[in-house]
This record gives structure tokens, C-alpha cells and sequence, in this order.
């Protein structure tokens, strides 16, 4: 990822020195299983642990020399312990060192992820209550619905936000799994309970079956969960970028002072953040199909899926943390405009309580089809002629003869749509 879009935090996770340092643990950590075992010396243990160490810039000349990484980290490795490095990596091959260290590098990036998603459900929860109230347009297919409140828009995201922080916490367990079974995973040269034992020191779990690298099944779960994740948040951007257009405005990006939305006009306030964020999302997205590809590997292993995911894992994780970080303080910091949501409101002259006289017909005894006919005609005089909604009822002899005047004005109540408010926030928010 380029820094413009990288948090330290989750960079620091996909560095060499993380990596590396991965690596040596999982290696010192098997060393002392081997130790135990009677496989490995146990003064050459001793050598290990106090001498263990590496040098990035050693490894990578080493490796543009032998064209493999976990050779030259070996390597660079045995000249800092000395003879006693020919115990290390005893039994094991390549992968056991790779998807363990890759195992641990996502478990620490959904970790990451994981504080995200609770920083941005605690900034949904508390516009939510700010604006439980706030009355706004519902629309479906873009054009004015129902009445609804910009507190049900928020919990619709939070209720969304709490599934996606679910999925992420089993994708976390599902890829916390670690091999070290070695050449084709039969642990013909390696005692299982080395695995076992490097695992629990690392917070993972053994892969029951391995064949030399951890079925790729788990990391398409893991990389498609992040994408869901993404496609939340764009949903919750794209919603705000339409809020935010001039002929609606009933919500907007906050615009600090001294900021500039255009180089040409200087009136603009442009939805940047969201705009970004729904940008972000595709590249995300853009990661499920090669982690799904790489589920298919060759026989017992091959690397086609190593060159993929040497992108991926950093890209996704990094990309992912700056969208929910950014969501955030968009959350956080979004300026409401309940006046303008009142004004778009009623800008259709009533029409948003067409349900409610077709309901009270039918309750009043007319045929359905009769009722909607009778709602629709007068319905159609505000679209086509500006008229009003509900002078149009009254002068209706047909609606006022079956509801009554008294009953057609009771119909516009607003307070109707908004009855079960508070039964859909103890549903979203009783945790």
C-alpha cells in the first residue's frame, strides 16, 4: 500500500522485522520441542535461544543469490549461532515456517481490525441515540417512501457493522491455524507434538491436515470476509454521498476550515471521504478472487498461490483498517441537517401517507383494488399538477364518504410511522 493510505500499526505487521522475527520464533519454539524430545542437543538449544538472531540486509543478498527466502534467512541466521544452527528448521520445510508466520500475520491484522470495527459501532451508537428521533424521507428506487428516522439509518448500519465484527472474529479463529508437519505434511521427519507445541506457544490451533501447506480454503474465508466488511462501508458512504448532493442535503462530510473541495470553484463541498471510501471498497473487493483461486494448488503444494498473497495479505488488511479508521471519523463528525430532512419531507405535499388512507379503506370495507384506485387518482393530481395530497382527499366525496374528514386528517400524522422506534432500538441496541 502507498503511505498515503497506510496506518503504522497495521504497516508495522507486514515489515520485514516482523516477519522475520516471526520466523525465528517459530523455529527457536520448535527447536525447544526437538530439545525436549531428545531429537536436538540440549546445549545446542541453549546456543539457539541466547545466539538467535538475523540481518535483513544479510538475507536479502543472500537470497538474490539462492532465489529463497527461507534459505536465506537460515542462513543469515547459522552465522550468528554457529554449528549448532544445523539443528534448526530439523524435519520441518519451507511452508511449515511460511503459512505459520502468514497464520500469525492475519490473526494480528483481524486483531487490529477487530479494535476498528469497535471504534466505528461505538460512533454508529451514539449518532444513532443523537438522532433516534430525527425525522427524514424513507425512499425506495431513490423516490420518496415513507417516513422514517436518521436514527434507523444508523442502527441499520450498526445491526450490520455487529455481523461483520462477528464474521471477522470467525475468520480470525479459522485462519489461526498453523502447520509444521513437514515435506507434504506426513511428519515423517517431525514428531507432531512439535506442531502442537509451536502452535500453543503462538495462539494458534494445529491444522488437522497440512499436506505441507494450510489449505487455502481458510485464507479465502479470511479475505472474503474483509471484502463483505468493505462493502458495508461503502454502503454506509454511498448513502451519505446522496445525502450530501445539493438538491438533498439532509447530511454532509464535515468541511474544516481552510479546506478546499475544488481548484476551479471555489463554492464546492465534495463528498471526498466517501467518495474515497467507495474507491477503497472496490480495491478490497478486488482481493476475494484470487484468495478464492488460490484454494486450487497442485497435488500436496505448489506456490502459485505465494506470490498472491505476499500482495494480498498486506494490501487488504491495510487498505481495510484505513476504511474503517476513515469511516470513523466520518461517523463521528457527520453534520446533520434535520430541517432540510423535514422540508424534503414534504416537498411531495403529503404524499408519503398514501399507505395509510389505502389501509384505512380496506379497513373501511372497499375492495383493495378500489381503494388503491381511489388513493392513486388523487395521488397522481400532486405528481402531474402540484396539487395537495390531503385537500385532495377532502374534496374526494368518494374517500370522505367511506373515512370521513376527521379520519383522513388523523392519517397524516406523522407520530404513525414512528410507533415502533424505540421496539427497533431495544432490538438493535439491547447488548
Amino acid at each position: 500500500m502507498i503511505p498515503r493510505y497506510t496506518r503504522q500499526e497495521m504497516a508495522r505487521i507486514w515489515e520485514a522485522e516482523n516477519r522475520f522475527r516471526i520466523w525465528l520464533d517459530i523455529e527457536t519454539l520448535a527447536c525447544e520441542k526437538q530439545a525436549e524430545l531428545g531429537v536436538i542437543p540440549k546445549e545446542s538449544l541453549q546456543a539457539i535461544r541466547n545466539k538467535g538472531r538475523f540481518d535483513i540486509a544479510r538475507i536479502d543478498a543472500i537470497e538474490a543469490e539462492v532465489k529463497h527466502d527461507v534459505i536465506a534467512f537460515l542462513t543469515s541466521v547459522a552465522e550468528f549461532v554457529g554449528p549448532e544452527a544445523r539443528f534448526i528448521h530439523q524435519g520441518m520445510t519451507s511452508s511449515d515456517v511460511l503459512d505459520t508466520c502468514f497464520s500469525v500475520q492475519l490473526v494480528q491484522a483481524a486483531d487490529e481490525l477487530i479494535n476498528d470495527l469497535d471504534m466505528v459501532l461505538s460512533s454508529i451508537q451514539e449518532r444513532a441515540i443523537e438522532h433516534k428521533n430525527t425525522v427524514c424521507i424513507g425512499r425506495s428506487h431513490g423516490i420518496h417512501a415513507e417516513p422514517t428516522t436518521f436514527g434507523l439509518k444508523l442502527a441499520s448500519w450498526f445491526a450490520e457493522m455487529s455481523r461483520n465484527k462477528r464474521r471477522l472474529e470467525q475468520a480470525r479463529e479459522t485462519i489461526a491455524t498453523g502447520a509444521i508437519s513437514g515435506a507434504v505434511g506426513t511428519f515423517a521427519n517431525i514428531d507432531p507434538s512439535v506442531e502442537e507445541y509451536v502452535c500453543e506457544k503462538l495462539g494458534l490451533k494445529p491444522e488437522p491436515v497440512s499436506t505441507q501447506v494450510i489449505p487455502r480454503d481458510r485464507h479465502a474465508e479470511y479475505f472474503c470476509t474483509l471484502a463483505l466488511i468493505a462493502s458495508s462501508i461503502e454502503r454506509i458512504a454511498v448513502e451519505i454521498r446522496h445525502l450530501q448532493r445539493t438538491e438533498v442535503l439532509e447530511a454532509e462530510e464535515y468541511f474544516s476550515e481552510g479546506q478546499k473541495g475544488s481548484s476551479a470553484m471555489p463554492h464546492k463541498r465534495n463528498p471526498i471521504l466517501t467518495e474515497n471510501l467507495t474507491g477503497q471498497a472496490r480495491y478490497i473487493r478486488s482481493m476475494c478472487i484470487p484468495a478464492m483461486e488460490n484454494v486450487a494448488l497442485w497435488h500436496e503444494r505448489d506456490i502459485s498461490h505465494s506470490s498472491v498473497e505476499r500482495y494480498i495479505g498486506p494490501d487488504a488488511t491495510v487498505a481495510l483498517d484505513f476504511s474503517l479508521r476513515r469511516l470513523n471519523g466520518l461517523i463521528k463528525k457527520l453534520v446533520v441537517y434535520p430541517e432540510n430532512m423535514m422540508k424534503n419531507l414534504n416537498q411531495m405535499r403529503g404524499l408519503v401517507f398514501s399507505q395509510k388512507i389505502l389501509l384505512d379503506l380496506t379497513q373501511a370495507g372497499l375492495p383493495r383494488e378500489d381503494a388503491y384506485r381511489l388513493v392513486q387518482r388523487n395521488a397522481m393530481k400532486v405528481w402531474e399538477d402540484g396539487k395537495d395530497f390531503l385537500e385532495e382527499l377532502l374534496a374526494d366525496k368518494e374517500v370522505v364518504s367511506s373515512l370521513g374528514e376527521e379520519k383522513i386528517r388523523e392519517s397524516f400524522d406523522l407520530n404513525y410511522h414512528l410507533k415502533h422506534v424505540d421496539t427497533i432500538f431495544k432490538r438493535v441496541f439491547a447488548s
